[in-house]
């Protein structure tokens, strides 16, 4: 039986290089040849066991690649084309999915439903961060690259830039609004583009280490606090003369960028989760003005699917927006460790890690 090299969660505060054997292909599924993936911060969650997967699985879920095989039912894809796919894998024919939740895909049952559902790569099936990976439903989830993006433009389509743009979708930005963002990590570095594109007229992010405030300022960010600096609440509330934000955008998940997130919004405003938290979570009662003042909170899992990839790719295709910078540091799969390593101490100012097999 062929092998592959695939980095494998082994224990809490372990994810080590492995052969496993290459997967079989099923009617539905593509074999794609990992040409480019990367790291996310919820593979750090996993990592350190904030998110419980199990032994022996193959992490990661933002693949850049080649059709290497295709299923005998797939039709509409050849074998050598580049293509993505996103790290939501949804089936296209669940419930979830027929009421427009692609993300939550997942069959109901009497026991309740499963969410995150259509979280496969890394999570309930083997993920990219390996030589290949399986993808599942391929006509859904299978978006060809256009020839003149490279693989380092279109690697932050699968994850990050569609859950940074999601974020600023749930929000329900307008035209003029004003928006800001907790935390410039790479979702909340493309939260804070989405909700340009999307007509927001004043965008503020909160951070404090350098490269990242810098990364903000070269996407259009209009101010930056560096929260070691400022009390970040006290100085939007500055920067709007009082009246809040429209939209607050929390790209962390933690109790603290949370809370803040509350504080600035105007009434009616609305709080955009994107965190992932690893605690419960507490709603201050005056923040939340005891409930009475029209606030949403909403949460999201980035939306997957080949047709939202292919969306992702054309606005990178128009030029108006460049996450090619957020790649900051590159390693081979035979350095996957070193790679997790320097990711999940943010170390030497990385963004985001490339990694090639």
């Amino acid at each position: 039986m062929p092998k592959m090299k695939a980095a494998i969660f082994v224990e809490p505060g372990r994810i080590v290089l492995e052969s496993k054997p290459v997967p079989d292909v099923g009617p539905l599924d593509a074999l794609i040849r990992v040409t480019t993936t990367t790291i996310c911060g919820t593979d750090v969650h996993i990592l350190k066991g904030e998110y419980p997967v199990n032994k022996g699985l193959t992490i990661g879920h933002e693949p850049v690649g080649v059709i290497e095989k295709l299923g005998s039912a797939v039709t509409g894809y050849k074998e050598g084309q580049r293509v993505i796919a996103g790290a939501i894998t949804p089936s296209g024919h669940s419930y979830a999915c027929l009421c427009g939740q692609h993300s939550q895909d997942g069959a109901g049952t009497r026991h309740g439903f499963k969410p995150m559902g259509g979280w496969k790569f890394g999570n309930t099936i083997d993920g990219c961060q390996a030589e290949f990976v399986l993808v599942p439903d391929a006509m859904a989830n299978l978006s060809p690259v256009p020839p003149q993006l490279s693989d380092e433009q279109v690697l932050m389509c699968p994850d990050i830039m569609s859950t940074g743009f999601s974020g600023a979708e749930s929000a329900g930005i307008h035209i003029g609004d004003t928006v800001a963002v907790f935390a410039l990590g790479p979702i909340g570095l493309c939260a804070a583009a989405g909700a340009r594109l999307m007509g927001a007229t004043t965008v503020i992010g909160v951070d404090t280490i350098p490269e990242r405030l810098a990364m903000g300022d070269s996407l259009g960010i209009d101010h930056t606090i560096d929260y070691r600096n400022h009390d970040p609440v006290k100085a939007i509330l500055e920067l709007t003369d009082g009246r809040g934000v429209d939209a607050s955008i929390e790209a962390l998940g933690t109790q603290g960028t949370f809370e803040a997130a509350l504080r600035v919004l105007r009434p009616g405003g609305t709080l955009s989760s994107l965190g992932v938290y690893s605690t419960d979570l507490r709603i201050p009662l005056d923040a939340f003005a005891a409930g009475l003042g029209d606030t949403r909170i909403v949460t999201t899992l980035c939306p997957g699917g080949k047709e939202r990839m292919r969306r992702l790719m054309d606005v990178i295709a128009s030029g108006r927006i460049d996450l090619g910078p957020m790649v900051t540091h590159r390693f081979k799969l035979d350095e996957i460790e070193e790679a997790y390593d320097l990711f999940s101490h943010q170390r030497d100012g990385v963004l985001k890690v490339a990694i090639t097999p």
